[in-house]
């Protein structure tokens, strides 16, 4: 399911801008991958500033970026969007050539997200192996992983952190308000 020990291959990584996916990006690259982004634009409020990060993300790692647009009924809301990284997995699969390879996500433990689980992710395999016949697999390569290791791993690797953007609310960042600018915040501290 989740063969991060392959040494070669294509990712595409659901590249939002924020510090998992882009995180996400380096490591994919560290192993040896063909590696591109796919951008989902799916009503979410802080879409300018996450497509410019990125792109930004995108141009530093010298990978194609994909960009898709999802018209839905309503504005999407900051926390959590019930169905949204199943949207997002399968809106990247939709888009995908047909061949072999992993379509990844930076999915981390730590939160009360369903869809951060390795349930969630076993049973979202078994729905692309109906589609793809195993050719495409998940790849969550932080999965196990707390926000603070994806943080030190980054570091580590020289991750552009100064190019990603976090704010659920499409405010500058740390906003002090959504959850993802009060993880930056613990994370600055943290250094």
């Amino acid at each position: 399911m989740l063969h991060h020990n392959q040494n070669s291959g294509m990712a595409w990584v659901l590249l939002s801008g924020g510090i998992d996916s882009s995180a996400c990006v380096s490591f994919y690259i560290d192993k040896g991958f063909s590696t591109e982004g796919v951008f989902i634009d799916y009503g979410q409020i802080a879409l300018p500033r996450e497509i410019r990060a990125a792109e930004s993300i995108a141009e530093y790692y010298r990978i194609p970026l994909k960009k898709f647009k999802w018209s839905g009924g309503q504005q999407k809301k900051s926390g959590f969007i019930s169905g949204r990284n199943a949207f997002l997995l399968f809106s990247g699969l939709m888009e995908l050539p047909q061949e072999t390879g992993i379509l990844a996500i930076g999915i981390h433990s730590g939160t009360t997200y369903q869809d951060c689980s390795i349930s969630f992710v076993r049973k979202m395999q078994i729905l692309f192996d109906v589609y793809t016949h195993g050719r495409i697999q998940i790849g969550t390569p932080f999965l196990k992983w707390l926000k603070g290791d994806i943080w030190h791993y980054s570091k580590s690797r020289g991750v552009p952190l100064n190019l990603t953007y976090s704010c659920e609310l499409g405010e500058d960042q740390p906003c002090g308000h959504c959850l993802s600018c009060r993880d930056l915040e613990i994370l600055y501290a943290s250094t």
